[in-house]
């Protein structure tokens, strides 16, 4: 695991430039509630996520995942596991548990791309309640190698435009406008049918 994913909570929130006062307000009550007891705690209302959008720089693609219990795209990620806090090392492992992808490196660097809470409607088992969700960028260079961890988990590789029409997340297309950029400008690849 790379130095970064060491990062604790409040160094990420710290280097954390939010972009809107909409986001704004977000990082304070997130702030807030990493200064309680365990803001990963998954019994509280409100609680922290960590998830990450992969990439695959040299042909700027990014990989949804099928979420069927939201019946919807989305990036991989999750909930800490007992005894985790550190937000770019639960990415990294729920990505890897994920996607089956043993390369997955922070991207262009371990900078958090994004802050959002988003509600979760209520389940068989849990009621309604929000994720204060922690969003990275992690890169492979074997994109062939993904593997989802089961069969309703579908995995697909798109462009960000792709991705963007393919998602019914407002939340999530925000955090693909964010990556999209990335890719432009730091990708040194440049596709042939860009220079046709």
């Amino acid at each position: 695991m790379s130095a970064a994913a060491h990062t604790t909570l409040a160094e990420v929130l710290g280097g954390y430039a939010p972009a809107s006062q909409s986001e704004t307000a977000e990082l304070r009550r997130v702030r807030a509630l990493a200064s309680g007891e365990n803001a990963w705690d998954r019994s509280t209302p409100l609680h922290l996520t960590a998830s990450a959008l992969i990439v695959h720089p040299p042909t700027r693609r990014v990989l949804l995942r099928w979420h069927p219990r939201q019946r919807a795209w989305l990036q991989v990620g999750g909930h800490a596991d007992p005894h985790e806090e550190l937000p770019l090392a639960i990415a990294l492992r729920e990505g890897a548990e994920e996607t089956g992808l043993a390369d997955l490196a922070p991207w262009p660097d371990a900078a958090l791309v994004h802050l959002v809470i988003v509600p979760v409607a209520a389940g068989a088992a849990e009621p309604a309640h929000e994720h204060a969700d922690l969003r990275f960028v992690l890169a492979t260079a074997t994109p062939e190698a993904v593997r989802p961890e089961n069969p309703e988990a579908r995995l697909r590789w798109a462009s960000v435009a792709e991705a963007r029409e393919l998602t019914t997340e407002d939340n999530l297309r925000e955090t693909l406008a964010r990556v999209g950029r990335l890719l432009e400008r730091r990708s040194p690849y440049v596709n042939a049918a860009d220079n046709a």
